[in-house]
């Protein structure tokens, strides 16, 4: 069986990756791979209630920093509770977000220090990041066209903060090209799961027979 990774998947709301994990991890199962799969935040009764809290509750306002932390709360329970008894367990984890979110959100489009985000990660996540992250990017208009539902607090709050939110993602792809590889997202599904499979392919050449 292969080595036990770690695989997150991020970009702006609208970029596709609720649509890109189920076909994900039936690519990864066809390929030997245990998968456990989970969402930041989420995932555990504490993450849950807290993403209400983030995203559900227009009636609260929170502070920028009373935010990251409830989002590092939400993750740490996450970590303890899903992501790290899976890879002990030999398991893939594939993660809908995780810290980069953070560090985008509250950090490049939010207006505090990513640096500071990045150190209260750590202590929250206890050292644990991804072996690979797959930022899927996309235009800005694309994605609120694919956006044809209800939204959430955060993707409320216009189209300034989302240009932050798309320039601060490729502002981290560029700093950790070793880590999170860019994916244009500006396509049909079935496309992007073939990048998708093709970039994890590249990194971990166990899983490189038969991409399709």
């Amino acid at each position: 069986m292969p080595t036990p990774r770690f695989i997150a998947l991020d970009g702006i709301d609208g970029s596709g990756k609720s649509s890109q994990i189920g076909p994900l991890v039936m690519w990864l199962e066809h390929r030997g791979c245990r998968v456990t799969t989970c969402r930041d935040p989420g995932s555990t009764a504490a993450g849950d209630a807290i993403r209400a809290i983030l995203l559900d509750r227009h009636d609260l306002h929170l502070a920028p920093t009373a935010e990251m932390f409830l989002y590092m709360a939400a993750r740490a329970q996450l970590v303890q509770e899903v992501i790290r008894p899976a890879l002990d367990r030999g398991e893939w984890v594939v993660s809908d977000r995780y810290l980069l979110a953070n560090v985008v959100y509250q950090g490049h489009a939010g207006g505090l220090d990513p640096e500071v985000i990045r150190d209260v990660g750590g202590v929250a996540t206890g050292g644990l990041m991804p072996d690979l992250i797959l930022l899927l990017d996309v235009d800005l208009a694309v994605s609120a066209a694919r956006l044809d539902r209800p939204l959430d607090k955060l993707e409320n709050r216009g189209d300034g903060y989302r240009q932050r939110l798309r320039a601060g993602y490729l502002a981290e792809a560029a700093r950790r090209p070793d880590v999170i590889q860019v994916i244009d997202a500006d396509a049909s599904v079935e496309e992007v799961g073939g990048r998708i499979r093709a970039a994890i392919a590249a990194r971990f050449p166990e899983l490189a027979s038969e991409l399709t």
